[in-house]
């Protein structure tokens, strides 16, 4: 694993991913231009969006092994197979709408069907792309990948996490998405944190209640949970940052000492981590859950806070769930 303070830009401005509220879309693009230069089968493709993806930073550093595909996500992803067929290791990246809306055909039929090594990391998911409006808001993409066949899924909580994930999938062999914001996330997770895929990180169990929650939706869980102590409520907390394969095992284990479970995820609550929760859960352990998420709707143009805000993904939304439900 690559050192995470020592990325230098141009300017000689260090990027300390582990100190800093920093867009995992940033990360990305750091760390894919330092996996770069250590493995020379990492190839890059983008739909004519680099300058937001942040691949472009890997396309000034190694031109050869960059394909701006233009806007044409099919095609795009149909190249990245092409790719993998001759033992190289390629990131297709455009915004998630695109990624998983536009190309799920080509997703489906080409990456999952032939179990290909295709990353798919897509940048601009959720609420939190703010002004861009309901068209670019993708709140269904976690479905859409996690319904697939062989498909991998992914959501970082924080910048930190984001580089260990984008280490991680270089060396795992199969199709993976990983879902990335546009907006700036605190960082959440303890420098100890080592991501691996399929497991879950347990901040803390509670005896009350726990919150299972994914990308910046971990960081309104933790803020929640540290309220709720102060009123007596022992709350637990769970990073699920890969969806899919979902941790059943640290599911079963914190279920099991729950009164209820809350999932909390900036996804529709149809489909993404609330429904793999409650797959789960009903067959083996059936538990009152309650989601936090975006109800069944498209989503608003505005600012990302004032959104998170409207739709109820806050930890205010969190702890009033929380205590209603125990009363």
């Amino acid at each position: 694993m690559g050192s995470i303070t020592q990325d230098v830009e141009a300017n000689g401005e260090r990027k300390d991913f582990f100190n800093i509220s920093i867009a995992t879309r940033d990360v990305y693009g750091e760390t894919l231009a330092e996996l770069g230069a250590l493995n020379k089968d990492i190839v890059v493709l983008d739909a004519d969006l680099s300058s937001s993806t942040k691949t472009k930073k890997f396309s000034r550093l190694f031109p050869d092994r960059f394909f701006n595909i233009g806007i044409s996500e099919q095609d795009m992803i149909c190249t990245a197979s092409g790719l993998s067929l001759t033992g190289k290791i390629p990131f297709a990246s455009t915004f998630a709408i695109f990624a998983t809306g536009r190309a799920w055909e080509q997703v489906r039929q080409t990456v999952c069907y032939s179990n290909l090594n295709v990353k798919i990391v897509a940048t601009h998911g959720g609420l939190t792309v703010g002004e861009d409006g309901a068209s670019h808001q993708s709140l269904e993409d976690l479905a859409l990948m996690r319904v697939l066949p062989n498909m991998t899924v992914i959501v970082p909580a924080d910048g930190f996490e984001t580089k260990q994930v984008i280490e991680e999938i270089v060396n795992y062999v199969g199709p993976v998405y990983v879902r990335l914001g546009r907006a700036k996330v605190p960082p959440v997770m303890p420098e100890s944190y080592r991501f691996k895929i399929g497991k879950a990180y347990i901040f803390n169990v509670g005896l009350d209640v726990n919150i299972i929650a994914s990308g910046i939706m971990v960081s309104m869980a933790l803020n929640a949970a540290q309220e709720l102590r102060t009123q007596g409520v022992d709350v637990g907390v769970v990073n699920m940052s890969t969806i899919k394969p979902l941790d059943t095992e640290a599911l079963l284990m914190v279920a099991q000492k729950s009164k209820f479970i809350i999932t909390a995820e900036e996804h529709s609550v149809i489909g993404g981590l609330g429904g793999a929760v409650s797959e789960f859960l009903s067959e083996v352990y059936p538990i009152k859950i309650k989601k936090v998420g975006v109800n069944d709707s498209f989503g608003l143009s505005g600012k990302p806070d004032e959104l998170l805000e409207f739709f109820g993904l806050t930890n205010k939304r969190i702890v009033d769930m929380i205590l209603k439900e125990l009363s």
